[in-house]
Order: structure tokens, then C-alpha cells, then sequence
């Protein structure tokens, strides 16, 4: 069996599409066996985030795609190996003027990838180490000064091939900070029908969430997940805030309705809101200029992913 990469689209734009640590847990559904030939996917993610409006005036809309490919497989005794390429890219619609004056900024892209390994041990227990690689950048921003890396650290207990719990922790050197983030690794099937899992690939943009599943007899799943996102990226040279950096932040909370519709294809559909929204405008040096509350955004967004 091909192994499933599960998840608020392991390609949303806040909850894992802006991310580049694809959780180990995404890489091995079993717990060992014989080693396996190399299993890539494809996967594209056109999102729609509603208008909002912001606490002191103004208000803002998104849209943007995200797209994710890779490769992985298993050499036997538990250990796996995998490389993850991603591409997110957003444009934000502010309003005439804003409680940051003119519009803080407009076209934001992310792009790197990552190289998750994970490592069999005794007793059903597994280990992970996943550094990553990413560019996080409005169109205009100085490339060099884009760069976020860094890397997940994580062990994983397998008491069957579909419960297993376990612990990681995330190291990344952002955009003008440092950020450690505790993970909770969950991916267990309380029955036939429901599931606790982590919706969604850890990375620098936040730990990975929990989501409640369940499936239908006709072979299509219904989630209710949340997760707390981070997105930050350089600003342009020549804009408001000159190489500055833009940060929105808050919960998105979600359904998701997706199927199987064979070993290669998958369809997965979001809806939802993000609450607790801020947006942040920061000097080169990291420093807060600004900060504001938008109210609760409307969120949309499809998945369409091959195997193969």
C-alpha cells in the first residue's frame, strides 16, 4: 500500500502550505517492514480567504495557490526517507487606507523544501530529524534576506500500525527572530469509524494542530481540526516599510470533507474561518511598528493530490 500523506491539505497556505517541516509522521503510516520503492506525489491548493475587517480601519482579502511535491521510501527496519519541495504564493487586497495607512503590503511568495528522515528503533519507538530550507518574501524583498531554516527533532511511539503518539521539537532561525515550538505528534483511530490525528505538516509557521475524523461507509472523511499559524515574511525595498517584515498570525479553524478515489487520486475541500487574526508590520530590525486585530476571516480551499 502506498503510504497516505494526510492533512489540511498538506498544502494549505496557513495550516501547512506556507510550511516546509513535513511532519514524519506524513511519512510512515506503518511501523517497519521491508524496504519499499520510491512513491511520489503532486498536489495543488487554490485557496480563498474572505474580506476582513481590521479593529482601526480598513479591511483585506486574500487569494493564492499552494503546490507540494515529493518523494519518499521506506528502507526497511522502520527507516524512512524523504524530500519535499513547496511553492505558496498569496495577494492580499487591502482597502484604500488602513489603520497602517497605505497597504503594509501586496504579493507575498514562499518557496524551499525540506528532508525529513525518520529511524526505527526498539520497541516500536521512532526518531526524526527534518531540517528545512525556505525563501518567505513580498515580490520586491531582497532574496538574501528572505531565508528561514532550520529543523524538527521528534520521537514517535507506535503501540499499533494506527496509534502512535509522540513529542518533537522545532528549531527555526525566521525572519528577524528565533522561534522553538513544542509538537504534539497524534495519529490515533479510536475505532473503525473515528480518528485523532495532526492535521497538518509542522514547520516554522506553528505546530501541527489536532483534528477529529470521521469516516463515512462510502469511503469519504469528514474532519474538524484547528491549529495556531504564523506566517511572516521580508517586505520589499521600496514599500511603506522598507525591507521590514509582515507578519499574519491567528487560528484557523476548519471542516474538511475529502476521498480517496484510488491509490493515485485524491480530492480534499476547507471551509472555515481564521479567529484571532493580527496582522504585524515590523522594521528591518525586527521591531513591532504596528500591530492590529482583524475580525474573524472566512476561509476556502481545495486540494486536488496524485500518487504515483
Amino acid at each position: 500500500m502506498k503510504p497516505k500523506l494526510r492533512g489540511f491539505a498538506a498544502n494549505n497556505r496557513r495550516t501547512g502550505a506556507a510550511t516546509i517541516g513535513a511532519m514524519l509522521l506524513m511519512l510512515a503510516p506503518g511501523t517497519g517492514g521491508a524496504a519499499e520503492a520510491w512513491q511520489s506525489f503532486f498536489s495543488v491548493t487554490p485557496i480563498w480567504q474572505g474580506n476582513a475587517n481590521i479593529d482601526n480601519g480598513g479591511d483585506f482579502d486574500a487569494t493564492g495557490v499552494g503546490i507540494r511535491a515529493g518523494t519518499s521510501s521506506g528502507f526497511g527496519a522502520g527507516h524512512r526517507a524523504s524530500v519535499t519541495l513547496h511553492y505558496d504564493y498569496l495577494d492580499y487586497d487591502f482597502s484604500s487606507r488602513t489603520a497602517f495607512g497605505d497597504a503594509p503590503w501586496s504579493q507575498v511568495q514562499r518557496f524551499g523544501f525540506s528532508v525529513p528522515l525518520v529511524f526505527g528503533g526498539a520497541d516500536g519507538w521512532f526518531y526524526g530529524v527534518a531540517p528545512s530550507v525556505e525563501w518567505s518574501r513580498e515580490n520586491g524583498a531582497d532574496l538574501g534576506e528572505s531565508v528561514v531554516y532550520g529543523g524538527i527533532l521528534s520521537a514517535t511511539k507506535a503501540f499499533a500500525p494506527d496509534q502512535r503518539l509522540g513529542f518533537g521539537l522545532g528549531v527555526f532561525s525566521d525572519i528577524e527572530e528565533t522561534k522553538v515550538i513544542p509538537i504534539l505528534v497524534v495519529n490515533w483511530r479510536l475505532n473503525d469509524r473515528w480518528s485523532l490525528v495532526n492535521p497538518l505538516p509542522a514547520g516554522p509557521a506553528g505546530p501541527a494542530g489536532l483534528e477529529l475524523n470521521y469516516r463515512f461507509d462510502n469511503g469519504w472523511d469528514l474532519g474538524l481540526g484547528a491549529a495556531y499559524r504564523s506566517l511572516r515574511f521580508r517586505l520589499r525595498e521600496t514599500g511603506p516599510t522598507p525591507d521590514g517584515v509582515g507578519e499574519e498570525r491567528g487560528v484557523p479553524i476548519f471542516l474538511r470533507l475529502s476521498a480517496d478515489f484510488s491509490d493515485q487520486a485524491s480530492l480534499f475541500l476547507y471551509a472555515g474561518a481564521i479567529v484571532g487574526g493580527e496582522l504585524r508590520v515590523e522594521d528591518s530590525g525586527g521591531n513591532t511598528l504596528r500591530e492590529e486585530s482583524f475580525d474573524p476571516a472566512p476561509l476556502l480551499g481545495a486540494t486536488f493530490r496524485m500518487q504515483f
